[in-house]
């Protein structure tokens, strides 16, 4: 021990040591790819008919559910769910789904769901909407 000391003191003093601090930060983005055009009509078209009714939705979608999307209404864009059951994600007021005709991405959170209110769509063009409400979609009735 006592010869560790007497080298320690016999060293010239060198520079002083420099720390860094390096942060590492990761990014996960998820795509949404768009319904091929046999399973979902590839445009919003405002003269078609919406065959679809909308229900009280949920407020989170697990995202590992999410298999497709299409785009139908104006103000929305429908998630085809694995499980066959499908969503309307209604965008903040002011927001056209037009722009989202190639797909979006989406950056997930630590509970893995999108959720509205917190979560908002990512363009391929650079536009983002936030996710407003969720709302179920259930076949229309033919009798209207």
């Amino acid at each position: 021990m006592l010869h560790s000391v007497l080298l320690l003191l016999a060293a010239p003093a060198a520079e002083p040591v420099q720390w860094a601090q390096m942060t590492i930060e990761r990014r996960v983005i998820i795509r949404v790819p768009m319904a091929r055009k046999g399973k979902a009509p590839p445009r919003a078209d405002p003269h078609a008919r919406d065959d679809w009714d909308e229900k009280k939705g949920p407020r989170c979608i697990a995202l590992r559910s999410i298999r497709s999307a299409s785009i139908i209404v104006r103000e929305g864009v429908d998630l085809l769910l694995a499980d066959q059951h499908r969503y309307r994600a209604r965008l903040e007021r002011g927001c056209d789904s037009a722009g989202f005709y190639s797909g979006f991405y989406v950056e997930p959170h630590d509970d893995g769901s999108i959720c509205s209110g917190r979560d908002e769509l990512q363009a391929r063009n650079g536009m983002t909407c936030q996710i407003d409400n969720f709302r179920r979609l259930v076949p229309a009735d033919g009798d209207d």
